[in-house]
């Protein structure tokens, strides 16, 4: 397979994922402005989505202020921001033009009819009753669009390529939104364990649709951090955890190695954080310190994707 076409696969896998991710940091954001005046406490909601989506910088060099309006145009519409929904959209429909004969009719249509559905919305259109319906609708077409890929094309190269983009931005993305939850929403020691709190980490797991499966799984209405950290990075059970999408990543990249008969350097990595989020425990993660355990999870994911991108030739 040429590079650039395995690049177009493993980019418009990535790139859809990205849109339902940013819709589900919006949705955070969206939530979390919705709680009650009467809990007093950090209200910098918007910030923390600009530093989930790594929008923090380009939209400050843009806007003076940060406001529920702004951030929302920034993150869905605005073309000048190359990870807004609207300009992720468009370049993994981009990509998916680029391999149109690599893809089954249903991934193509899926992710065609998302972006001819998108540029008809306006932001305009945004108002605060329409947002949860929006996102909803991005959400949707996204696992359409996975749902597209996982139930039409063959097990080949094209698949695998297409689920490496899938969960790395999948895993970039879960580890992005438990480290701001961690390391920023809260403004003070004293509010651990109080309404702000508890408030905050179950909007973080309906972030991810977790919240009814957490409470299922632990058979506990409390929210801990400690479990709910467990939950998104450990847990196989759950779908959007650390160990779940490297799961996946390590059996894309082993279906490769099957078909060129051949391992790189970039099995290896993956094994190693393969072996490291099955080996982990979360007493060992909080006292080393889950911010400091995050950041090393989320620039190992990098060097993976950038190893995998020099392996096989990405342009």
């Amino acid at each position: 397979m040429l590079g650039r076409t395995a690049s177009s696969l493993f980019w418009m896998s990535r790139y859809m994922e990205r849109a339902e991710n940013l819709a589900r940091l919006l949705e955070v954001g969206h939530r979390i402005s919705l709680m009650p005046g009467r809990i007093e406490g950090h209200r910098d909601e918007w910030r923390s989505t600009l530093l989930s989506s790594a929008c923090e910088q380009p939209y400050l060099q843009k806007h003076s202020e940060v406001t529920a309006e702004k951030v929302i145009d920034f993150i869905v519409f605005d073309e000048d921001n190359p990870t807004s929904i609207r300009s992720v959209v468009r370049t993994a429909r981009n990509n998916a033009r680029a391999v149109r004969t690599a893809l089954t009719r249903d991934v193509w249509e899926s992710i065609n009819s998302t972006w001819n559905e998108l540029v008809t919305i306006k932001p305009q259109d945004m108002t605060k009753d329409r947002i949860p319906v929006f996102l909803d609708w991005v959400k949707q077409h996204s696992m359409s669009f996975r749902g597209a890929v996982l139930g039409t094309m063959l097990r080949n190269e094209n698949y695998y390529f297409s689920q490496l983009g899938n969960f790395i931005e999948r895993a970039d993305n879960t580890a992005r939104i438990l480290d701001v939850k961690y390391f920023i929403l809260l403004p003070k020691p004293t509010d651990v364990g109080s309404d702000l709190d508890a408030h905050q980490w179950a909007q973080i797991l309906r972030s991810v649709s977790a919240h009814r499966a957490y409470r299922w799984f632990y058979r506990d209405s409390a929210y801990k951090p400690w479990l709910v950290a467990e939950f998104l990075i450990l847990r196989e059970e759950m779908p959007r955890s650390l160990l779940f999408s490297y799961q996946w990543i390590f059996t894309a990249l082993s279906g490769l190695a099957a078909l060129h008969g051949k391992t790189y350097a970039c099995h290896t990595q993956a094994g190693e954080i393969l072996s490291m989020l099955r080996n982990g425990r979360m007493e060992d993660i909080f006292q080393s310190g889950l911010h400091e355990y995050l950041q090393q999870f989320i620039n190992a994911n990098n060097a993976l994707s950038m190893q995998i991108g020099r392996t096989y030739n990405f342009p």
